[in-house]
């Protein structure tokens, strides 16, 4: 029994000097104590409230007396699921992901919700949103419900191969086995249970003489929380597991290569949202050329998603 103890107390210790000597790397921005606030006037049909819509970047206040759309300029590399509408000539602000109070600074609050634009007798669009932040940019205005991932830039180059992503958290998950599936013009319940998650690709991306975006995984970290987590998780680690990953134990399904045509899109060198497709798995040695990094209160496809449903994230960093 002593040396049974001796040999755990050895790996704990062990297991300590490995931990204090990785390097954490915060990433810009991402200690979500900055902000870029602007304001969306909605048209008069639908109320014409002033919306009030943050950027995950520099702090900043835009007003400007005509709606206009956001374009980073490379002021943040981070997008967000609160974005300006433009539909039918109707203004809509949608807000998901807000700064919310924690101790002498802020944290990232993103909720499920659902966005309305409904004027009798010309518009009538319902979507369900999960508040989200990633790297990449929303395009805007938004034009319409149709193609979601069409006004998203998913990704941003990167060829560093951290070992983990680092971030405080906490999360409310409704126990609801239904799930609200609004695209637009049409909305049902289909059965399933929605989850807040947080994932990392990491990719080496090529692109042909046509513009088609091709890509292989390197790299992959992806958690759903099932469960709610009322007390903050400081330090939560998320492994990136390089190379295919399709035969290791604790491999789920989700966190296998998109689609075939892809689920994701990016600005191609012609200037044209096109989707990635992933044609395989990288050996684990090969060094990436894009990343994409995700947090968002929903894992189902846009504009599915359980109302009600929250993360909190905080101090996001890249273990290396």
């Amino acid at each position: 029994m002593k040396k049974l103890n001796i040999t755990l107390l050895l790996t704990f210790i062990t297991a300590l000097a490995l931990h204090a000597q990785d390097r954490v790397e915060p990433i810009k921005w991402g200690n979500m104590e900055h902000w870029t606030v602007r304001y969306v006037k909605e048209s008069s049909l639908i109320g014409g409230k002033t919306k009030t819509l943050y950027i995950l970047g520099p702090s900043d206040t835009i007003r400007t007396s005509k709606n206009t759309a956001y374009r980073p300029m490379g002021r943040t590399q981070w997008g967000i699921s609160n974005a300006y509408a433009n539909v039918a000539g109707i203004a809509k602000g949608a807000c998901t992901t807000q700064p919310e109070k924690r101790g002498n600074g802020t944290c990232a609050r993103l909720d499920t919700r659902i966005e309305t634009v409904k004027v009798i007798g010309m518009i009538n669009i319902k979507v369900c949103i999960a508040g989200t932040l990633f790297l990449g940019e929303t395009i805007e205005p938004v034009r319409s419900a149709s193609d979601p991932y069409g006004k998203i830039d998913m990704g941003i180059p990167f060829t560093r191969r951290p070992k983990a992503l680092q971030l405080d958290l906490k999360a409310k998950v409704s126990d609801s086995r239904k799930v609200v599936k609004a695209l637009g013009t049409s909305e049902s319940i289909i059965d399933g249970h929605d989850e807040p998650e947080v994932y990392v690709y990491l990719q080496k991306r090529w692109e042909d003489e046509d513009g088609h975006i091709f890509a292989k995984r390197v790299g992959t970290a992806r958690v759903r929380f099932d469960k709610s987590i009322p007390d903050w998780k400081n330090g939560y680690r998320i492994p990136i597991h390089y190379g295919d990953i399709t035969s290791r134990p604790d491999f789920k399904k989700y966190q296998g290569l998109f689609p075939d045509g892809g689920q994701f899109k990016a600005r191609n060198s012609k200037g044209s949202m096109v989707p990635i497709t992933e044609v395989g798995w990288a050996d684990e040695d090969e060094q990436p050329t894009h990343v994409i990094l995700m947090v968002t209160a929903g894992c189902y496809p846009a504009f599915y998603g359980t109302p009600g449903n929250a993360l909190w994230v905080d101090n996001i960093a890249w273990v290396f």
